[in-house]
């Protein structure tokens, strides 16, 4: 029977050998990959609370400032979860729904110019395959290489 708790199990995937040695340490990497991007992102938010309210302002949202607090710590936690492998899904499924809000709020790219346009959609479709991996990691899980992972083996 297929245990989808267990990356390493073959019969999760048809990637036989090249998957169930590999599957631990490569989500680690995707983890830090992906939660790199957010912390960084999240960092830089809280450290400019002030502007990234403004924006938000200037974008028309209401409570800009609450949001503003809220977005930038749901992102840089989230990326900092990711990372240790803290609540992984957990975190990976706030960060869906935090890249799907700002993706409609800041690369709306049918609104832009042409010249614009082509930024905009890039960035669009940057977000849409970081969802992608968050996914992914939802599914899979966070791996052995994760306070996830140590915390159940004490429990």
């Amino acid at each position: 029977m297929l245990d989808r708790t267990r990356p390493n199990d073959t019969t999760y995937s048809n990637v036989g050998p090249l998957g169930s040695g590999w599957a631990d340490p490569l989500l680690l990497i995707a983890r830090v990959l992906l939660g790199y991007i957010f912390l960084l992102g999240g960092w830089g938010k809280l450290l400019g609370l002030a502007g990234f309210s403004a924006y938000l302002e200037r974008q028309g949202l209401p409570a800009s400032y609450p949001l503003a607090v809220l977005g930038a710590g749901v992102e840089f936690l989230g990326g900092l979860a990711l990372i240790f492998g803290i609540v992984t899904r957990f975190a990976a499924l706030a960060l869906v729904a935090f890249t799907l809000v700002a993706t409609g709020i800041a690369h709306r790219f049918w609104e832009f110019d042409e010249a614009a346009r082509r930024g905009q959609a890039i960035n669009f479709n940057k977000n849409m395959t970081m969802i992608g991996g968050l996914l992914a990691l939802i599914v899979a899980g966070p791996g052995r290489f994760s306070i996830d992972r140590l915390a159940a083996r004490k429990t």
